[in-house]
């Protein structure tokens, strides 16, 4: 069966980039780095990072980048990343469980054993793992919806978490209530927050376990959600400042601008966690490594006919693609918006959001500038290396 994920943002949109769960012969589809972030983390009072040696470099690996993109473990820059975030276990019968087993622990000795292997030469890495995502977000409202549910669903993750030999939970569920794949509840709002509660006492039950979440930019789907009570049982929150504006739109627009005029933006979306009394020591600021294409329009703000080719999938382009095959190329012109700080790139009758050096200084410096405990990114298989090269410099 042919799955479409989608790991995270948007109001109406989804909030990170649909990547279809690719078959070959074998199947295929959102802490830093010392050993000082721990469970009690959370109960900290401060507002913002202590350090620059606090500061987190969140990488999302996703399970089908095996297959076609041919992304394994052993290519992620362990030097770099403090925490590397693995997408996605699913939840079946209201327990946590493998998505991809073939992926997971047995193509080429699986990535599980690889993670293994990756965290012994790189002993301060640590590796998370994430539990729903876009297409499998649904089972989340009834998991949650009950004591014992929940009890259920955390104690099973939690073993999963362990005998993988990973470090924490990342919780992506998209998204409570309303806003997603799949219609929610509207006690999810409370529920969701005992969930995290639940998970972080089971955490603790082991030892000294991460627990974080992957969050929405969009006002809709944030206000959904108990805040500031949702965010003391975690240790952060990788927020999705990404898919702001994408083939849901009429227009073309800006994938991730840092500054808008319509309420979707980098800024908006950090503001509104702040401002909701969330420390900034418990925010990541999402970066995207691919960019949003649109086909018969070259200016932004343009009413567009479809969607271009893309690299994996219609209108969505990985940065490293980008940079090797559209920027600086015959018939392409690199723009630069001003006011919102991000690229784009037009030919004749093609329009391209994405980020690249120049608008990650300006992102990197405004989580510097707001105290964020660090930088997320979407995901590893997208990049050349540069992009991940300048947050790890940065951090």
């Amino acid at each position: 069966m042919l799955l479409f994920w989608l790991a995270c943002t948007g109001d109406d949109a989804p909030e990170s980039t649909v990547s279809p769960l690719e078959v070959d012969t074998d199947a295929d589809t959102d802490t830093d780095s010392d050993s000082d972030t721990d469970a009690d983390s959370d109960t900290d009072s401060d507002t913002d990072a202590d350090s620059d040696d606090d500061r987190v470099y969140v990488a999302y690996f996703v399970e089908w980048g095996v297959y076609d993109r041919n992304y394994r473990v052993w290519d992620i820059p362990g030097s770099e990343v403090t925490h590397v975030n693995y997408a996605f276990a699913q939840i079946t019968s209201g327990e946590c469980a493998v998505y991809d087993d073939w992926a997971a622990t047995q193509k080429d000795g699986g990535n599980v054993a690889q993670f293994a292997d990756l965290k012994t030469s790189h002993p301060d890495l640590k590796v998370l793992l994430t539990v729903g995502g876009w297409t499998l977000s649904q089972p989340f409202s009834d998991a949650a919806s009950t004591a014992a549910k929940r009890e259920r669903l955390a104690s099973s993750c939690a073993d999963m978490m362990e005998e993988w030999g990973f470090d924490g939970l990342d919780i992506d569920w998209e998204y409570p209530v309303s806003g997603g794949l799949y219609g929610g509840a509207p006690e999810d709002k409370e529920n969701y927050t005992l969930l995290l509660q639940e998970m972080r006492t089971e955490l603790d039950s082991r030892g000294e376990y991460l627990l974080t979440i992957a969050a929405p930019a969009g006002p809709s789907t944030i206000e959904n959600m108990d805040l500031p009570d949702l965010a003391e049982p975690l240790d952060w929150m990788n927020v999705m400042t990404y898919d702001l504006h994408g083939s849901w739109d009429s227009v073309t627009g800006h994938n991730a601008p840092l500054y808008a005029d319509d309420g979707l933006s980098v800024d908006d979306a950090v503001q509104t966690y702040l401002g909701a009394g969330v420390p900034a020591s418990k925010l990541t600021l999402g970066l995207p490594y691919y960019g949003r294409g649109f086909s018969g329009a070259d200016e932004l703000g343009e009413a567009y006919s479809g969607l271009p080719s893309g690299t994996w999938e219609s209108g969505v382009y990985d940065y490293k693609d980008l940079a090797a095959n559209y920027v600086g190329a015959s018939g392409w012109t690199r723009h630069w918006d001003e006011d919102a700080k991000v690229p784009y790139l037009t030919s004749s009758d093609t329009f391209i959001s994405y980020d690249d050096a120049e608008s990650l200084d300006h992102k990197l410096q405004y989580a510097a500038d707001n105290d964020l405990r660090g930088a997320m990114a979407w995901e590893l298989s997208g990049d050349n290396g540069d992009l991940g090269g300048q947050v790890a410099g940065w951090r």
